[in-house]
């Protein structure tokens, strides 16, 4: 016969067995955040960094580099949902975002991205970028592919543009338009701040910036230009698309 202290037992343990089933019920349809999947750390500051800047090149960011090399399918997750892919050019240690096929792909040169818009340049932009590219060939030519440090001083380049645009009959007034057109390129990521010893580096990105279809694209524009304007017109009004599909920064946004 069971006393007072047997049924009290009995009653506590129903009680715990109650708490423990609701207790097991609870955690089984709301796991707890220990095991919630989270995206590793690496490749969270890798994409990070490519949504920012639209590239990582492997002289300045190794880890993040190494990062895009060894994990390109992760990253490639990450920017798949924004119609973004991840392109590589481990020769010249480049990683870098262009627009996905599927939103290139259309009539013409016509397409849109709400996060990226088609970077346009000027007459006097595309024509120095041209010429940075062919500074850029050369020193591969010479260093071999992938090399680094492709300096230039803007002494030898003002020669160079003074050849399309004229003189301006003073040295200093020509210096100035360079260093303008060099710091509206340096936006798009092709070349560095002028430096102490007035020179620029120019970045291997520009070799998929200034890709031969857009160069003959420019070279039929001066063919027009030229026709049309006796080769003598004003180069401040026209503006050249690069319409490569890298994910330059936007002007005005934070974005790539």
């Amino acid at each position: 016969m069971s006393n007072i202290f047997d049924q009290l037992t009995a009653s506590t343990e129903k009680t715990n067995d109650s708490i423990q089933d609701e207790t097991t019920s609870n955690n089984e349809s709301h796991p707890s955040p220990v095991d919630v999947q989270y995206t590793p750390i690496s490749i969270k500051e890798a994409s990070q960094e490519l949504l920012r800047f639209g590239l990582i090149e492997s002289a300045n960011k190794p880890k993040l580099y190494q990062t895009a090399i060894t994990h390109p399918q992760a990253l490639n997750e990450v920017l798949e949902p924004l119609d973004l892919s991840l392109t590589i050019d481990d020769v010249r240690g480049l990683a870098f975002v262009v627009v996905a096929e599927s939103m290139a792909r259309g009539d013409g040169d016509e397409w849109t991205h709400p996060l990226i818009r088609k970077q346009r340049l000027t007459m006097e932009q595309s024509l120095l970028l041209a010429i940075l590219r062919e500074f850029y060939v050369n020193h591969e030519l010479e260093n071999g592919i992938g090399s680094a440090h492709a300096i230039i001083p803007i002494a030898e380049l003002q020669p160079r543009m003074g050849i399309y645009l004229g003189e301006l009959g003073s040295e200093m007034a020509e210096e100035k338009r360079l260093r303008n057109i060099l710091d509206k390129l340096k936006a798009h990521g092709v070349v560095s701040e002028i430096d102490k010893f007035d020179q620029v580096i120019i970045r291997p990105i520009i070799t998929h910036l200034a890709n031969p279809e857009n160069l003959t694209s420019l070279l039929q524009t001066l063919q027009q230009h030229a026709a049309l304007n006796g080769a003598s017109g004003s180069a401040d009004t026209h503006q050249q698309d690069v319409p490569t599909g890298e994910a330059t920064p936007d002007e005005g946004s934070n974005h790539l």
